[in-house]
């Protein structure tokens, strides 16, 4: 067992593929899931929260879930993807409604103050953002004393070389509230982008989440994951899932799963191009996946699910 896990927290908008990285993290024995923060997204932040409370519900790990912002910074909210992620956000596969309540903190300040209390350990945090930025960009206007407190801030989001998934140039998370991820990538705290240009590489299928072992967990996703392989058969040509948000949990868990290069990186906040990232001169240096070894991601993914921890 490894007795040195990294503690992290998951600010998410559940969604099919930021589940398959929860229940992935929760059984990565590389990481210590401290809790999830929720925003609006793939689905409005009030089904993120209760989501998130019911995949936790499902794993049998109590742990605590603070809600978030309910829309962008300064644009204006986008319909959520429910043609991608289905009305409930877990495609057609449902999970019985949690008895248990979000935290009375809001995501923001649970994040400030999750961070400061694991630097104080001696065991910094690192945040793994797999939905639009606006959390975190509220918890550095709020407290800006995470930037000190964080080890890492690994984000899914954008697509520098890659074509967009909203429009030619923008990734959903950076099209969705581009002000907050103009905010974040300016931050002077160390961040890791894990963009399209690699979580499209990495894949999974139905016939691998149907070989898991069976349990409660696996069978819920590869249920809800019928949904997603629907939606990119139809969309991209290929009956399977990216795998946007279980990339981004995994890089948390073995950075070497990725290569990545020093890149200062600017935000587009409107225009046809909006949520565009590019290489600028000025801002802080950021790493930047430029690849990605798929079938590791890939096999790390199905491992940490058949690993015997969820029910």
């Amino acid at each position: 067992m490894n007795t040195n896990p990294t503690p992290i927290i998951i600010d998410t908008d559940p969604g099919i593929d930021d589940a398959m990285a929860i229940l992935a993290a929760l059984a990565d024995p590389a990481l210590e899931v401290l809790g999830l923060t929720t925003v609006f997204g793939n689905v409005s932040v009030e089904r993120a929260t209760r989501n998130a409370l019911q995949l936790l519900d499902l794993a049998e790990r109590p742990l605590p879930v603070a809600a978030g912002a309910a829309r962008p910074l300064e644009r204006a909210p986008a319909p959520h993807p429910d043609f991608v992620h289905g009305l409930e956000g877990f495609g057609e596969a449902r999970l019985p409604p949690s008895a248990r309540a979000p935290d009375q903190r809001a995501a923001p300040g649970f994040l400030a103050a999750e961070a400061r209390r694991a630097r104080s350990t001696g065991r910094p945090l690192t945040i793994a953002a797999v939905g639009p930025l606006t959390n975190l960009a509220t918890a550095l206007a709020e407290h800006p004393g995470i930037v000190e407190d964080v080890a890492r801030v690994v984000v899914m989001g954008g697509a520098v070389r890659h074509p967009g998934n909203m429009n030619p140039f923008a990734e959903a998370n950076f099209w969705q509230d581009p002000h907050a991820a103009a905010r974040v990538l300016a931050a002077p705290w160390p961040v890791t982008l894990v963009s399209l240009d690699v979580t499209e590489c990495a894949r999974v299928y139905p016939d691998d989440l149907a070989a898991l072992p069976p349990g409660r967990c696996t069978a819920f996703i590869a249920s809800a994951a019928e949904h997603y392989a629907e939606f990119h058969r139809e969309a991209n040509a290929f009956h399977g899932c990216y795998l946007h948000d279980p990339t981004a949990t995994a890089v948390a868990a073995d950075p070497t799963a990725l290569e990545t290069r020093p890149m200062q990186l600017t935000v587009t906040l409107e225009g046809e191009a909006e949520g565009r990232v590019q290489e600028t001169g000025t801002g802080p240096s950021i790493d930047v996946a430029i690849a990605a070894n798929a079938p590791a991601i890939r096999r790390h993914l199905l491992a940490s699910l058949a690993n015997g921890t969820l029910p």
